[in-house]
């Protein structure tokens, strides 16, 4: 690979994180119910390092690090304005004296992926500092020949790791220059590969000095994702989608891969990352197996609105961070 690319740009900096409303810009989102497209409105406005690093910053600060040193989070990956607060209660639990290697998995949205893939880059810039994606790592997991190569186009246009590259940034910013970051696009895995993956992945798990970021939204209600699934035994409707996440949430700090599988049969909730999760959940049960005990606990819930009735539409997004006792 003597001709690769060196950098992947912050292709979704001025229009997935932002700070102003002044105009917008249409991104077209894989609607994660059963294929197909749909168009979703994002606030448009460039913002640069300075104005996003205090963005961050007043997130952060408005959480409490109570699940600290965190070995793994989960966090939304929808524009800031969206879930930018939610996803600083994850972050908040990130250890950057521990931290070493940060293995993000995140959700293939637009290219039909069965494996999982690795970048073709060696950095990945955002609006903060650059970030370097560890060679001898992604050499170990390329031999294993389980892996696909991700192209720069495809890259660029997924959202599902770049959305946690600036808050990673920010989390080790007092230690910018001694981690590295570990990028992998998590296909439409099966159960099967989800325990093969995990199994692989468990030995990583394991180290104190490794943080791994699973990146996901939760419900996507409405007509335009194509699911509208609603208890009215729970009131409103945004109130039966709450339950019916809390009910996955539940099950994910339960650490039970089996059972999340089941409730994702049962209720086909539109979780866009339940492939990553799957993976983490996996990984963490290979090493239970092994004797290490763990704990993994959602630390923030929201909605980017209040469905009300048929036309309305909403995503969901929870921040929850594992913990190694």
């Amino acid at each position: 690979m003597s001709n690769r690319v060196l950098c992947r740009e912050a292709s979704h900096a001025g229009s997935w994180y932002t700070a102003s409303d002044a105009s917008s810009k249409i991104l077209c989102c894989k609607n994660n119910s059963g294929g197909g497209h749909v168009l979703l409105r994002f606030a448009f406005g460039y913002i640069h390092g300075p104005q996003l690093s205090a963005q961050l910053e007043g997130w952060l600060s408005q959480v409490q690090s109570t699940k600290r040193p965190a070995r793994a989070i989960i966090a939304p990956h929808a524009g800031y304005t969206y879930c930018g607060s939610c996803a600083a209660h994850a972050y908040k639990q990130v250890d950057p004296t521990v931290t070493r290697k940060i293995f993000i998995l995140g959700p293939s949205h637009h290219v039909p992926l069965s494996r999982c893939a690795l970048s073709s880059v060696e950095i990945y810039r955002t609006p903060l500092y650059d970030l370097r994606i560890d060679q001898k790592i992604y050499g170990e997991l390329w031999k294993t020949g389980m892996f696909e190569r991700m192209s720069l186009q495809t890259d660029e246009d997924e959202h599902s790791i770049e959305m946690h590259l600036p808050y990673t940034a920010k989390a080790m910013e007092s230690h910018k220059d001694e981690f590295t970051i570990v990028p992998v696009l998590v296909g439409a895995l099966s159960e099967s590969k989800e325990q093969e993956f995990g199994k692989l992945f468990s030995k990583y798990l394991a180290d104190p000095s490794n943080l791994f970021v699973v990146s996901s939204d939760f419900c996507h209600w409405g007509q335009r994702f194509r699911y509208s699934y609603y208890d009215e035994s729970q009131g409103e409707i945004f109130r039966s989608i709450e339950h019916l996440d809390k009910m996955g949430m539940s099950i994910i700090e339960q650490l039970d891969p089996v059972s999340f599988s089941n409730y994702l049969k049962k209720y086909h909730n539109t979780i866009c990352g339940r492939h990553p999760i799957g993976v983490l959940l996996n990984a963490i049960t290979e090493l239970q197996k092994n004797g290490m005990n763990m704990s993994f606990s959602f630390l923030n819930y929201a909605q980017s609105s209040q469905c009300r009735n048929w036309q309305d539409s909403s995503v969901s997004y929870a921040a929850g961070a594992l913990m190694v006792h």
